[in-house]
């Protein structure tokens, strides 16, 4: 049984409809007191509910309620919409709505957080669930492709964790935090301005330069290189290296530690961390590969210096577990050149010692050149071996790349498909890199596919338990458990990596290991 939900407004009632799982009405709508109503409905029937938001579950979560399964009407016309070669088309709700009913859509409107209604809100003027029931009907319909229908469900589920992991946060120990600054820049100063380090860094640029720069300014910096008889383009770090002065060093790192001090210092400890929890807001599909994003915080670029202040509670663990050169492994999966991933952990080193003498670093470059399409140099040598002893995989990628040079649409295994050309793409260098971007693109969306397939197994195998998923990044999750349960975690991490295969490549001998750890905090290895 499905169930549709309009959650209406704040601390009101709010209604549902009982659905066949064809989207057929199985009785009228029926109104409950609350969100918190819900979770009988959930006990008795557990339904596959269906949102027309992720906020909703939001909102539930907010109201003690957790589901087990749902449909998200916006994510999944997302998905639709880009499959009919309109990538970027209004999806939400009420443009679902109207494309239902035959009418263009207008744009999508702001986010909000469901909040309460503005001073001369005088409500909707349109019955939310009747639309939700209508275009959970009309998606059902449209989902005809097996593949596409797996991909809907998981992009579903991957909102459900979403929402928990934000709900739930990241544990985080601002002492931690706090101390790891002091260590690298000096003590908090008590009235803003520079901490320590970077005051004494600041200092030395400017001796070096015989006369004040402002660090923090490039065009100070540009100016002082000039008077010195080095013309630079740009502040980067990569160009400094080329100059010989006595400013680069310390100019290098100054920008490093002024990096941390502006993206993840005092201001962000204060302003993220609540109670212990760090809370990102993820997005889901924020990326036109299905990769997730996040809205403020900047918790996909957690620095490497900080992750010590990722701590598990007293008698919990962190279980951080990472997919050992994914992409590849999938290249080999969608391609069927299943010599190209043996079953190994470090694929790059087995290859290294088959094809490039032993040489690792030749291996990655030359696996990764074939996904992102690099051809200069060193790179188009090794190239050339990769398609005399893997001739299908390479196949697939360079088939990829000529359909997105032609201005064809491209599509992942499950049907995510690549935004469409633009006009203007059919000039040489505008077509050459479109090729590039979908030759990438149906590796990375397809490989994005199997990670989400993975949470929502792994939430499925631990739903009721006190494991929590508190972080995912691409291809590495974090769960947080009690340290007696952590063996259960590391058998639910394996069995979801091997389930998510089995659904997206049916028995391919190709595997997607998971390197596991159980740690104390985050940078322990």
């Amino acid at each position: 049984m499905r169930v549709a939900l309009d959650p209406g407004r704040r601390d009101g009632p709010v209604r549902i409809r009982r659905l066949a799982d064809d989207g057929t009405p199985l009785a009228d709508a029926e109104t409950l007191p609350d969100l918190a109503a819900a979770a009988a409905v959930e006990r008795e029937h557990a339904p596959r509910w269906v949102f027309a938001r992720s906020r909703t579950y939001r909102r539930l979560l907010a109201a003690g309620v957790r589901v087990g399964r749902a449909h998200d009407v916006e994510l999944v016309e997302g998905l639709l919409v880009g499959a009919a070669g309109r990538f970027g088309d209004p999806h939400g709700l009420a443009a679902a709505a109207a494309r239902s009913a035959g009418r263009v859509p207008d744009p999508d409107p702001t986010p909000t957080d469901d909040g309460p209604p503005g001073l001369f809100d005088t409500g909707p003027a349109h019955d939310e669930l009747a639309d939700v029931v209508a275009v959970h009907s009309a998606q059902l319909r449209s989902l005809t492709d097996p593949r596409l229908r797996l991909l809907a469900a998981a992009e579903s589920a991957g909102a459900l964790v979403a929402e928990e992991m934000t709900a739930h946060g990241l544990p985080w120990s601002a002492e931690h935090h706090d101390a790891l600054l002091t260590a690298l820049l000096g003590p908090r100063p008590v009235l803003g301005g520079r901490p320590p380090r970077l005051a004494a860094l600041a200092a030395q640029i400017t001796a070096a330069f015989g006369r004040p720069v402002n660090p923090d300014s490039p065009a100070e910096v540009l100016r002082a290189f000039a008077r010195a008889g080095h013309e630079l383009t740009s502040t980067r770090a990569w160009e400094l290296r080329h100059v010989e002065h006595p400013a680069v060093t310390p100019l290098l790192a100054y920008k490093e530690l002024a990096r941390l001090h502006v993206a993840h210092g005092w201001t962000w400890l204060r302003t993220w961390v609540v109670d212990g929890r760090f809370h990102p807001e993820y997005v889901v599909a924020g990326v036109v590969s299905g990769r997730w994003a996040t809205r403020g915080g900047g918790a996909l670029q957690i620095p490497k210096a900080l992750r010590g202040a990722v701590r598990a509670d007293p008698g919990w663990r962190l279980v951080v577990a990472d997919a050992a050169q994914l992409e590849p492994r999938v290249l080999a999966a969608l391609s069927g050149e299943h010599g190209l991933a043996p079953d190994v952990d470090d694929l790059y080193a087995t290859l290294a010692a088959r094809e490039f003498g032993g040489d690792r670093d030749q291996a990655k470059l030359a696996l990764l050149s074939a996904m992102y399409g690099a051809s200069a140099g060193q790179a188009g040598e090794l190239l050339v071996r990769l398609r005399r002893r893997f001739p299908r995989a390479m196949a697939y990628v360079d088939g990829a790349a000529r359909d997105g040079e032609s201005g064809l649409l491209v599509r992942s295994h499950l049907g995510r498909t690549c935004p469409p050309a633009r006009p203007g793409d059919e000039e040489p260098a505008r077509s050459r890199a479109r090729g590039r971007f979908t030759r990438n693109f149906v590796v990375q969306a397809t490989a994005a596919e199997w990670a989400l397939v993975l949470l929502a197994e792994l939430r499925l195998l631990l739903r009721g338990g006190p494991a929590e998923l508190v972080f995912f990044q691409h291809d590495e999750v974090v769960l947080h458990c009690p340290a007696d349960l952590a063996p259960t975690v590391l058998e639910a991490i394996a069995t979801a990596a091997d389930t998510a295969r089995l659904r997206l490549f049916g028995d391919t001998p190709v595997r997607f290991p998971l390197t596991a750890r159980v740690v104390g905090s985050y940078d322990e290895r």
